[in-house]
């Protein structure tokens, strides 16, 4: 039985419950990340900030304020301030499909991967995609393999 361990991502881009909002920002776009995971300084998973959360707490475009004093507002506002805390988590050894089902029916984008308290991987759609390719990849081998044999 597959579980989470054998899909989650384990390189992990997280950020602390002090850091700023600007933090999150850059950090997103620099690492083209839509889910940022939220530690305190021990390591323990407090929260979660997803790109819509950020898109939520930004100034408007509409407030015609500059993109120098927008960032001057996001870097003195801590990401505590902005975070999820009440965030679904799934365990490393949670079978895959029952992940898969709560990513699905709840319409979450991701599942932070938590073991006694510590953050130790996260599970996003992407990570599904990216094993649902890897699936039709080895079902087109087969069938070409199949294709092969009985034209021998």
């Amino acid at each position: 039985m597959l579980t989470t361990r054998d899909l989650m991502t384990e390189e992990l881009i997280a950020l602390r419950h002090t850091d700023s909002l600007l933090e999150a920002k850059q950090t997103m776009e620099e690492a083209r990340i839509r889910h940022l995971p939220i530690t305190d300084e021990a390591g323990a998973f407090v929260g979660l900030l997803t790109h819509r959360d950020l898109l939520a707490a930004s100034v408007s475009r509409l407030a015609d304020i500059d993109a120098a004093t927008q960032e001057e507002i996001y870097s003195g506002i801590p990401v505590s301030e902005v975070m999820r805390s009440d965030v679904a988590m799934a365990t490393p050894e949670l079978p895959l499909r029952q992940a898969a089902e709560v990513l699905l029916t709840q319409k979450y984008g991701c599942l932070p991967v938590v073991e006694c308290g510590k953050l130790v991987g996260i599970l996003t759609a992407s990570d599904f995609i990216r094993l649902s390719l890897e699936l039709m990849d080895a079902l087109e081998a087969s069938e070409h393999l199949e294709c092969t044999c009985k034209n021998e």
